[in-house]
């Protein structure tokens, strides 16, 4: 099986150039940053000729995870960093529950009501001392991870958005940037398992899983996203039946794999279903490398498929009612307050 392609784009409107790789059958998703994003409506633009471009559809995704990871800012309810949920779940754990719940459905709904498919989340790792997760972490607690995880995917659920729990197994409890260099966590496998347990507990649950670009030598030498021995351990052990996302081919942390088509080559071998390529011209150069042949990537048509988003309701529909009004006020004021 190869791995379907997301791939990211240039702006806030479509090029010919990427209309034509876009056609590609390799590429079965999108995925859109602050550079695709000026307003609600240009977004909304954007996201329904992305939908319209071929049949079936390719998937839309962004990361709308609150706090540093916003993509869509000015016109969207401003989210809090999922820590801040964390943090009220140590002294009000009823009200943090709440908390998650509304943080989930409000993204959601937003996020859906724009076109765009699927928000990147929840952050499952644990906030011990990661630079690059930190405050994206609900709890360094994997039981208040995995309590207040569930009512985040409710949230998200209720909406009508699928999710994608990342970064199997854990990327929070090593300190180095996988974006940045390549990232070793020398702990065995017993010491792994209170970042494996959010994954485990919440399998079920998960449309989707992202594994981490980061080597644990102790199980498998190459980085969990293309490594086997993960894969087969996600799968089997842990049970987890939904789609498995690769973080993006692109980051530094995936250099142990060799270049970007070999990168491909080994996220698709481990059994990732999709990989995400969110530098355009490492898309539009990868694609000159692999097959044209829709039949190879009919699996991963059928896998985004299951990622597509229903809306529940319109976003004016909820608008009307003064209990949702309210949910984006309290987690615009919290925002405020995080900072």
């Amino acid at each position: 099986m190869s791995a379907g392609l997301v791939v990211g784009i240039h702006g806030s409107e479509l090029a010919a150039a990427e209309r034509d790789w876009l056609a590609h059958p390799a590429v079965v998703g999108v995925i859109l940053f602050a550079r695709n994003y000026q307003t609600p409506e240009q977004l909304n633009a954007l996201t329904a000729e992305l939908r319209a471009l071929r049949e079936p559809r390719l998937l839309v995704c962004v990361d709308q995870e609150g706090g540093r990871v916003q993509r869509f800012v000015d016109g969207f309810t401003r989210l809090p960093p999922l820590a801040l949920i964390g943090r009220w779940y140590r002294s009000h754990p009823d009200r943090a529950r709440d908390l998650a719940y509304r943080h989930g459905r409000v993204m959601a709904a937003e996020v859906l009501a724009h076109g765009v498919d699927l928000s990147l989340a929840p952050v499952l790792d644990l906030d011990r001392g990661s630079r690059v997760i930190g405050d994206r972490a609900f709890s360094d607690d994997p039981d208040a991870v995995i309590d207040i995880a569930g009512w985040y995917l409710a949230g998200m659920r209720d909406a009508g958005m699928k999710c994608c729990g990342k970064h199997f197994p854990g990327h929070g409890s090593i300190a180095a940037d996988s974006h940045d260099e390549i990232v070793t966590d020398a702990r065995t496998l017993a010491e792994l398992a209170d970042d494996l347990r959010p994954f485990q507990a919440l399998a079920a649950q998960l449309d989707a899983v992202m594994p981490a670009h980061v080597c644990y030598p102790a199980v498998d030498p190459a980085p969990a996203g293309f490594a086997r021995a993960w894969m087969d351990r996600l799968r089997g052990e842990i049970g987890f039946a939904g789609v498995i996302v690769s973080d993006d081919l692109d980051m530094a942390g995936a250099a142990g794999a060799g270049d970007l088509e070999q990168r491909w080559q080994a996220c698709s071998g481990a059994g990732a279903d999709l990989a995400l390529v969110c530098r355009p011209e490492s898309a539009a150069a990868l694609l000159c490398r692999i097959p044209d042949d829709r039949a190879v990537f009919q699996a991963a048509q059928e896998a985004v498929e299951t990622l597509y988003g229903r809306a529940a309701f319109t976003l004016d529909e909820q608008l009307r009612v003064p209990e949702f009004r309210a949910w984006r006020a309290s987690l615009n004021t919290l925002s405020g307050e995080s900072k």
